[in-house]
């Protein structure tokens, strides 16, 4: 499970980054093309820019909605096992260094939300 969340974290970094470079990229070509573009085209260009980031936008709510849902079907994922293991009468064996990074790692992206 926790191999799910790490792959979903990426992929979502990599949306993050792609948004990122697409803004960066954007905002450098109108830089470099139109340098002295007069006031139409340029509004122009900032409106298909605004209207970009405004298609955008739903996805990275989306990306946060579901990355708050993953978070806490895991949670909740973790304590039903711990509640599961006192009731079985299992002994609880010591987190190995991995899992205490795994652990770690959640708590730092719940944190994030």
């Amino acid at each position: 499970m926790e191999e799910e969340v790490d792959k979903l974290e990426l992929m979502f970094q990599k949306a993050d980054s792609d948004l990122d470079y697409i803004q960066y990229r954007l905002e450098y070509e109108i830089k470099t093309n139109y340098p002295d573009a007069p006031g139409k085209e340029l509004s122009a260009i900032k409106s298909r820019y605004r209207t970009l980031c405004a298609r955008f936008k739903p996805i990275a709510d989306e990306q946060n909605v579901i990355k708050s849902r993953i978070c806490a079907t895991f949670s909740k994922t973790v304590t039903m096992i711990q509640e599961l293991q006192k009731h079985t009468d299992l002994e609880l064996s010591p987190l190995t260094e991995e899992e205490k990074t795994a652990v770690q790692q959640l708590k730092s992206h719940m944190s994030d939300l």
